[in-house]
């Protein structure tokens, strides 16, 4: 890769996101996602979401995941629960490769304020543009994260970092 390309590369978690790679092959890299990775590995996700796509994924960061009540991560890591954490993760996936350019302009065009998503679980997420252009991501409980990293292009989608994780009802 010429030098001036390794520039334009983005960096998530202290690694680099090659653009030519997907979603899979570049979250293993990230210190920030470690959860997460596990998370998918354990749900058995990793094949999917190294399929063609596109996915947009918003990726919710370690602390995000220890800041849920005590026990919750080790819980859905059980084979036992695999189901639900199957829904939880897939709550953060949506079909298709949505920008934040292109959420930004969905949610100015919406009549509500919001611009709503159906997720590969088939929840609900809604976007909200706050202080023109913080992206907020609200799930089906209420809670709202924001995009704390956005547009980490990726072979099979794009990935937006949260700082929270996104709940299903």
């Amino acid at each position: 890769m010429p030098e001036d390309a390794a520039a334009d590369v983005p960096m998530v978690g202290g690694a680099p996101m090659f653009p030519d790679r997907t979603i899979v092959e570049n979250a293993v890299n990230s210190e920030d996602h470690t959860t997460l990775v596990a998370a998918v590995k354990a749900a058995g996700l990793v094949e999917t979401l190294s399929s063609e796509g596109p996915f947009t994924v918003f990726a919710p960061v370690n602390a995000a995941f220890d800041a849920l009540p005590a026990g919750t991560v080790d819980t859905l890591l059980q084979p036992e629960n695999k189901d639900q954490l199957t829904k939880v993760l897939t709550a953060h996936v949506v079909p298709g490769r949505l920008t934040a350019a292109d959420i930004i302009r969905r949610e100015r065009s919406s009549s509500d304020g919001f611009y709503h998503m159906t997720t590969a679980s088939g929840d609900a997420l809604s976007a909200r543009v706050v202080n023109g252009g913080e992206v907020f991501i609200y799930d089906e409980t209420g809670n709202a994260w924001q995009v704390t990293q956005s547009d980490v292009m990726q072979s099979n989608g794009v990935i937006h970092v949260i700082d929270g994780v996104l709940l299903p009802r």
